[in-house]
This record gives structure tokens, sequence and C-alpha cells, in this order.
């Protein structure tokens, strides 16, 4: 069982990513397909309910703004610190994630940045992650690195190579 959970975007900020996204523009979905036809994306991690895309499955590809949603909710001033990036989410509302299991999107090798806030939405640092072979422990290690500062407030993963969302810890 791991010691923090991961948490997928919201519903209510769904319903209005499944619209409209946090750049502006309208959602546009599509269905998955293996053949990359309109666009490969089976397999790619689904942020409302934290697993890959599936075949056949309606997505969209939309722009989120994490920090700045959570920003909204509690009064903190991210400034500069807010920022949007591509995630891709069910184009119609799902159940969310299933029962917990494990941390998301967890492969081993895989390159991920921890970013640390503070309760105004500020970085207050980071750190490169690969994930090692036994995902849950390392996960759980950095983690507690960054809830072991007092300041931090919550946690971004995000994936190395495009910068993408993968999911948030708060200070438990």
């Amino acid at each position: 069982m791991t010691m923090y959970t991961p948490l997928p975007i919201p519903p209510s900020a769904l319903g209005e990513l499944r619209n409209v996204d946090d750049t502006g523009r309208p959602s546009r979905p599509y269905t998955a397909r293996e053949d990359g036809v309109p666009l490969d994306c089976v397999g790619s991690p689904l942020r409302c309910c934290l697993r890959a895309i599936v075949p056949g499955e309606r997505v969209a590809l939309v722009s989120y703004a994490p920090l700045r949603r959570w920003a909204t909710a509690t009064g903190a001033a991210p400034g500069a610190y807010d920022e949007a990036g591509p995630v891709f989410i069910h184009a119609d509302a799902c159940e969310g994630p299933r029962e917990a299991q494990g941390y998301p999107f967890a492969r081993p090798g895989a390159l991920r940045t921890i970013r640390r806030y503070n309760a105004r939405g500020h970085i207050v640092g980071g750190r490169f992650f690969e994930i090692p072979d036994n995902a849950e422990a390392g996960f759980d290690r950095v983690l507690g690195e960054a809830f072991a500062e007092a300041e931090v407030a919550l946690v971004h993963v995000r994936a190395l190579e495009y910068g993408c969302f993968q999911f948030e810890v708060r200070r438990p």
C-alpha cells in the first residue's frame, strides 16, 4: 500500500475541461486507435482515472493548469509559477480511478520531476527522479523527502521528457 495518495484531476475540473481547456481552447474529442489515426495515444496516461488509454475509448488532449485550479480553491497566488500543459482525459464522464492500485504511470526507468510547492503556490524545490524497479518504495521515499520539508503543501509529479502533469499529492 502506498504511503501517499495520488490525486486525479477533480471531477469539477473535468467537467469544464471537456468543454474548454485551461488555455481557452474547445475540447476536440476523438476515438483512440492503435494504428495512430488520428493520433497514436493508446497507452498514454488518462489523468481523470489514472490509467492508460485503451483502443476504442473517446478521449481528448487538453491543456490543464493544476496549480491554478488548486490556488483558486485555496486562495494561493502562484503568480509566474502557474503553468498549463497537455493531458489526456476521457471525452465523456468516467468513474474516476478504480480502487487504489499504487502510484500510476510508474514504469521502472521512466523519468519524472518531483516539483514541490508551498501554501502560496510557489515552487520551493524539486528533483529529478528515475522510477526504480520497486516503484512504490521509490515514490514513497521521494515523496517522503518532499513532505519532510515543513513548507511543502503539495507535490506535482511530471514526466521529465515532455513536462506533462502525471498526478498531484497533497500533504497528508
